[in-house]
């Protein structure tokens, strides 16, 4: 079995964007508790750390100095400072409370977790509160404030660690990509809904990369309502022979869960059915694993599904039945989903014809 470790901070889902948000720290408790609960964190070849937070040098490995200094200001209570300029205010991106400590905290997450695999301390490292893929170098975006992904892979980049990034969440990785569209030392891949019916609005097929980067970037937009059976179909087409090629030392995912097709953000048509066969895959594509959180909106889904990633990378499988206590606390009772989409076979059929249509333009892109 693997060396699985798991990075956790009870810090990282103290404070959040409000109660009214939908990035609810609580999903992040709950995914510990259930994990807890299930006895994942005894099994011997599992390790929890607790990380530190990212300091404003690591942070400057993807961010602008002027960005960081704004952000632990904004936090601190400054209300001089031109918050909009910087991606700001109500709505996506409101300010709260230790904003600064808790968003480098997630980055300093997913760097403990680097660190340990360019080290040679485990073989996958989970950093369940990062994956916050959407934060630009000098701005925030899509509830995002620190890009910890882009740092990580930063830091990796830095070790001479070739690195490829999978971004499944419902969401395009445009933050991630971003970061390394004009370079060949990272690979970057993202499965996410069509920009045209879903934020943020970009990863189209034709985005690609420039200069030296050109053909290192690679997108696989989704329309709405995109199952199982079709996801996965696509994945398998597109990810593994681009990993193949690639060779890469380190495989980073971004496992948002919000394809789920009962997620309030979003609207493909996944099941923990297929969140699982995601991660089986991903699991047997990626020599070393720095597995992040991400997207994931409904607040019973989240932790069910991160907990069979986290059993996936640590070698464990778990009753289906949830806990007692867990059940007693917040309800439900089976950890992998009983019911599927109501989608009818017309819905179907044309949702698998887009996506053919896509993996095709994919693969001419790409030269698959």
């Amino acid at each position: 079995m693997r060396r699985a470790v798991f990075l956790s901070a009870p810090a990282a889902w103290e404070h959040g964007h409000g109660p009214q948000h939908p990035l609810k720290p609580e999903r992040l408790q709950r995914t510990f508790e259930l994990l807890q609960e299930y006895g994942a964190f005894d099994a011997p070849n599992v390790h929890v750390v607790t990380p530190r937070p990212a300091t404003k040098d690591e942070l400057a490995l993807f961010h602008t100095r002027e960005y960081i200094k704004v952000v632990r200001a904004l936090s601190a209570g400054n209300t001089r400072l031109p918050a909009w300029c910087y991606g700001f205010g109500p709505g996506d991106n409101p300010i709260f409370e230790r904003m600064y400590e808790t968003e480098s905290l997630k980055v300093g997450s997913s760097l403990a977790g680097a660190a340990m695999l360019a080290n040679g301390e485990c073989d996958v490292a989970f950093s369940f509160i990062g994956g916050l893929h959407h934060a630009q170098s000098d701005r925030a975006s899509g509830f995002c404030v620190f890009n910890d992904a882009a740092v990580a892979i930063r830091w990796l980049l830095r070790q001479g660690l070739r690195v490829a990034c999978v971004d499944i969440d419902v969401h395009h990785g445009d933050g991630v990509q971003a970061a390394f569209y004009d370079t060949d030392q990272a690979l970057t891949i993202s499965l996410h809904q069509d920009g045209r019916t879903l934020f943020p609005g970009t990863g189209f097929v034709d985005e690609i990369g420039t200069g030296a980067g050109t053909g290192y970037s690679v997108n696989a937009p989704l329309p709405p309502y995109t199952d199982d059976e079709t996801y996965l179909w696509a994945f398998h087409q597109v990810v593994p022979p681009l990993l193949e090629r690639f060779q890469a030392d380190v495989v980073v995912t971004q496992l948002g869960v919000d394809t789920h097709y009962n997620d309030p953000l979003a609207q493909l048509a996944l099941t923990t059915a297929g969140h699982l066969a995601l991660f089986e895959a991903l699991e047997k594509l990626s020599p070393r694993w720095l597995a992040l959180g991400g997207g994931g909106y409904d607040i019973g889904v989240v932790p069910r599904a991160w907990t069979l990633a986290f059993g996936v990378m640590s070698g464990q499988s778990f009753p289906d039945e949830l806990p007692e206590q867990y059940r007693a606390r917040y309800g439900g009772q089976w950890l992998r989903d009983r019911e599927r989409p109501h989608l009818d076979e017309a819905t179907r059929r044309q949702a698998r014809q887009s996506v053919e249509a896509v993996v095709a333009q994919v693969k001419q892109r790409h030269n698959i």
